[in-house]
Formats: C-alpha cells, structure tokens, sequence
C-alpha cells in the first residue's frame, strides 16, 4: 500500500494544529497549509494524496478547479454551518465529503475511507 499524503488548510490555525495531530498517525505526511494556493502548490510538488479544505477560506469554483487539476487528490471540505444543501453542492464541485469544522472524527474518518479509495484504485 502506498503511504498517503494529507494536506490540511483550515482558518481556524487551532483546529488545524489538531487535525494535524490526530491525522498524523494515519498518514506518512500531514502538512498544515494557510491557503488554497499553498494547497495547489501541495498537489503539484508534493503529490498530496487528500486535502482537508475550509470552505471558509475556498469557494465552490476553487473546489472544482482542484478537482479538475487534480483528478488523483481527494477533497474533504468542512464548514462550521455544514448542512445538506452544502453538502450536495461541495460534492458536485467534485469534492467527497463535508464535514463540521469542529468534527474530528469524522473529518478523520472521511480521510480515512478517502485514502482507502486511492489506495485501492492505485492497486487497480
């Protein structure tokens, strides 16, 4: 199994610091970003694997230019106001989840599943 990548860009530096933490014994790197940009630049060199996105500090578009540029990177947006309309727009942009903000677990656990889906369709 290939070791993963994960890259984490939230606006609160806090919740970040502890995603990061809780996601580093699951993943060989897990790199905390402060931007969308800092999450592209991720993605070309450093072949992340899943990005962890605010979407207090992206929009819909820029969801669905990762995903087109990056078909191999799996987004797992969270937002504070998560609710269904969200979620159904975030997955249309290409994203493949949407967690709470304040959710860690099942922010991790949408990682994990995620990270489970590259691998396997690596494996392919």
């Amino acid at each position: 199994m290939k070791p993963l990548s994960i890259v984490v860009c939230q606006s609160d530096s806090r919740l970040a610091q502890s995603l990061a933490a809780s996601l580093c014994n699951y993943f060989r790197s897990v790199q905390v970003l402060s931007s969308v940009e800092e999450v592209r630049t991720a993605a070309l060199r450093r072949r992340a694997d899943v990005a962890i996105l605010d979407m207090e500090m992206a929009c819909l578009p820029e969801v669905e230019r990762l995903h087109r540029d990056f078909s191999g990177l799996c987004i797992v947006c969270t937002h504070r106001l998560a609710d269904e309309e969200m979620w159904t727009a975030v997955l249309n942009a290409g994203a493949s989840d949407i967690c709470h903000s304040a959710d860690t677990q099942g922010i991790l656990m949408a990682a994990l599943r995620n990270a489970k889906a590259v691998t396997h369709g690596i494996a392919a």
